[in-house]
């Protein structure tokens, strides 16, 4: 199963992520990428606290990693995801999930979310979430426009199809997947599979996704007054 490579350009996109992950800024604070031959030097509590923050960066190829303010954001999805996958990975790599809107990342995140909350049956609360921007720009498998096979990739909720094919598109060390979103009839999002598509990401809002107990009734935007 083949699909064409498109030239994609986003200036920015956005990603959403709960507000209390990454907890690090190790990337942040590394400055170049002869700093990670220093930090392997390194023994003890201090290594120990060293590999827990890097993640799997031995996921993320040399010429890949990025490093110093912005980056922290971007390197995290890569190098802390979850086991259980993702509508393009499998559990085994990460991948930078965003939008072409910040409204088409609300519905995607915003539908996540609610999934999670009522299969945990959760009491009412308020999930805090931070917006991030950045520019994308590289060669993405393109699933727009309902090629040929495309279909299967995108199902609401069986994403073993979409898994096979990113692991695929991964292994062949494709810049990403642009796709169709599947929660905005509108939308576009996309599934970066390299560090170097993206720039240094930047702070948007912060949202509240208000969850009732049953369903998230209302996202508002958080802001500090004073």
């Amino acid at each position: 199963m083949t699909f064409p490579l498109s030239p994609v350009c986003w200036r920015p996109c956005y990603r959403i992520i709960p507000s209390r992950f990454p907890p690090i800024d190790l990337f942040e604070r590394v400055a170049a990428p002869d700093d990670w031959e220093l930090l392997q030097e390194l023994e003890g509590e201090t290594s120990a606290r060293l590999r827990e923050q890097a993640g799997a960066i031995h996921l993320v190829r040399d010429e890949d990693r990025r490093y110093g303010p912005g980056w922290t954001p971007v390197m995290a999805a890569f190098c802390h995801f979850s086991e259980r996958g993702s509508r393009f990975t499998d559990g085994t790599f990460g991948a930078y999930y965003c939008a072409l809107t910040e409204a088409t990342a609300i519905a995607e995140t915003r539908y996540r979310a609610e999934s999670f909350m009522q299969e945990s049956n959760e009491p009412p609360i308020q999930l805090q979430q931070r917006v991030y921007l950045a520019d994308l720009q590289g060669e993405l498998f393109d699933l727009r426009g309902n090629p040929p096979g495309a279909a299967p990739l995108l199902a609401p909720d069986d994403w073993s199809a979409g898994q096979a094919f990113g692991r695929k598109a991964w292994e062949s060390h494709a810049d990403g997947i642009v796709y169709p979103s599947v929660r905005d009839p509108s939308g576009e999002c996309a599934a970066v599979l390299r560090p170097p598509v993206l720039s240094a990401t930047w702070q948007g809002r912060h949202l509240g996704y208000e969850w009732d107990g049953e369903r998230i009734r209302h996202v508002l935007e958080l802001r500090l007054v004073e």
